[in-house]
């Protein structure tokens, strides 16, 4: 057992598994939705946006985080004010800012003429560099993210699964969009120094879909992902240790992998003796919608 348990000997090592819990937990909680909605590939986008304020903060000697909050919340309007117009579809426009942004981080990383922008740390992560105060930013913000998610839980469900119910019933689907983007904003901009800005989409995307193969409710998808979500912090963390790899990257390999194992493992639980062959591909189980308040009575 102390081959398992020599990496926590090392402080850099605890306090790189601590911070990326709390990260694994906010990504949980904001991917389930990002999944349930059908908005991975706008959380893409505003993953790597992040390059451009993070570039522009690291050159002034301002906060990275803050930078890449900017930076992603700059993103989400763009695409919202692209996709006013109405023959613009969604799609394109998240494409059109996913270039625009990256392209404009590289751009002013390349024309600084110094070295004040870990370019490769930025894009790939640097979670043996988390220090305390990194650790106590990440737990407030998980404090954020999981406070503003308790409150719009019905909203968003509604919206999800319901938008004309949501509206009927006053919920404002209009505002409960726009705190998801603030959600998405601060998982991404939270998650970057673990797993870097190229891969932070893994950690948003991978556990609460890995979740979703088991799970029958929100709620459910969310603590199951957090688990997935920090185990693979755990493995990848320990693989990186005695595989001498990149730790942001190999933590989000594990992530990915972990929904084809679980896919893999639902596979197998589901085949029973003498029902014949499972099928190829096995259906994900449907989410049970949690009962949303009646619009009131007027008389």
């Amino acid at each position: 057992m102390e081959w398992l348990l020599d990496p926590l000997n090392a402080s850099f090592v605890q306090r790189a598994l601590l911070g990326g819990a709390l990260v694994a937990v906010v990504c949980a909680v904001v991917g389930t939705w990002v999944v349930v909605r059908g908005m991975a590939f706008l959380g893409d986008a505003m993953s790597h946006g992040l390059l451009p304020g993070i570039a522009i903060a690291a050159l002034v000697g301002g906060n990275l985080m803050v930078g890449a909050a900017l930076s992603a919340a700059a993103t989400a309007a763009g695409v919202s004010a692209i996709t006013r117009n109405r023959r613009v579809s969604q799609d394109t426009a998240i494409g059109l800012l996913f270039v625009i942004m990256l392209s404009a981080g590289v751009i002013i990383v390349s024309a600084s003429g110094s070295f004040a922008v870990d370019l490769t740390g930025t894009l790939f992560g640097d979670v043996l560099a988390v220090e305390t105060g990194d650790i106590m930013v990440l737990a407030a913000v998980g404090l954020v993210v999981l406070a503003l998610a308790a409150v719009f839980h019905r909203a968003f469900l509604a919206a999800a699964f319901n938008p004309q119910k949501a509206a009927s019933l006053g919920l404002r689907p209009r505002l409960t969009h726009f705190v998801l983007l603030c959600l998405v904003t601060l998982a991404v901009a939270s998650s970057f120094q673990v797993v870097g800005t190229l891969l932070v989409f893994g950690l948003l995307i991978a556990p609460p879909a890995a979740a979703l193969v088991w799970a029958t409710s929100i709620r459910t998808v969310m603590i199951l992902g957090s688990l997935i979500g920090a185990a693979s912090v755990a493995a990848g963390l320990w693989i990186s240790w005695y595989a001498s790899t990149a730790a942001g990257a190999t933590i989000a390999l594990v992530a990915a992998l972990s929904y084809f194992i679980s896919a893999l493992a639902r596979g197998a639980v589901r085949r029973k003796p003498g029902t014949g062959p499972a099928p190829a591909v096995e259906p994900v189980p449907s989410l049970e919608m949690e009962p949303l308040p009646r619009a009131p009575h007027h008389a």
